[in-house]
């Protein structure tokens, strides 16, 4: 079984990803690290939208425009770790989704234009961490629910944070032994 993990976190001493660490020492399997700090993934602009565009209509799955969204296709289960910032992920994430929605690769339409899943995965678990509060979870984690429900076919989507880590007083050590209890829950 492989676990994919895509760490969207930029701090040396992140605290989301040391929660998505605790999360993936729960999990059985290989684990392939996508670091997007270190990755060369770009926006999709027209020229690499033409380059995919060609590599889609040659199947070429091998194309290296063609390669997080085959890993992504491929993987058992998947881990997504990003901070919360401005109401949603960091940007990394974005561009790392843009170039994983593939069509022929990690989803395809049926004859009536309706999408439907082509990955592998069963579970994907969603790990953040907030300063503050998020009130909303349709920012940064509903459109990742969303992509993975409605394109991508993975039927279950877990939400994993531990909020309110900046708030003054607030006792940090507490609240991220929460999370890894919330987490220990999810294998009990």
């Amino acid at each position: 079984m492989s676990v994919l993990f895509i760490n969207g976190c930029v701090r040396e001493k992140s605290r989301t990803k040391a929660l998505a660490d605790y999360l993936i020492s729960k999990l059985d399997g290989e684990v392939i690290r996508v670091d997007l700090q270190n990755e060369n993934i770009a926006p999709l602009d027209a020229q690499r939208l033409s380059e995919r565009d060609s590599a889609l209509l040659n199947k070429d799955t091998k194309h290296k425009i063609l390669k997080y969204a085959v890993q992504f296709s491929n993987a058992d289960i998947i881990v997504v770790a990003s901070p919360f910032w401005d109401l949603s992920f960091s940007s990394l994430i974005k561009v790392y989704f843009e170039n994983v929605t593939a069509v022929g690769v990690t989803f395809d339409y049926d004859k009536n234009g309706i999408p439907f899943g082509m990955c592998k995965a069963k579970k994907l678990y969603y790990v953040t961490t907030a300063g503050g509060q998020i009130f909303n979870k349709d920012f940064g984690y509903g459109y990742i629910r969303e992509l993975c429900r409605s394109f991508y076919g993975i039927p279950q989507v877990e939400f994993i944070s531990a909020q309110g880590l900046d708030i003054i007083g607030a006792d940090v050590e507490s609240i991220m032994d929460e999370a890894k209890k919330n987490i220990d829950k999810l294998f009990d």
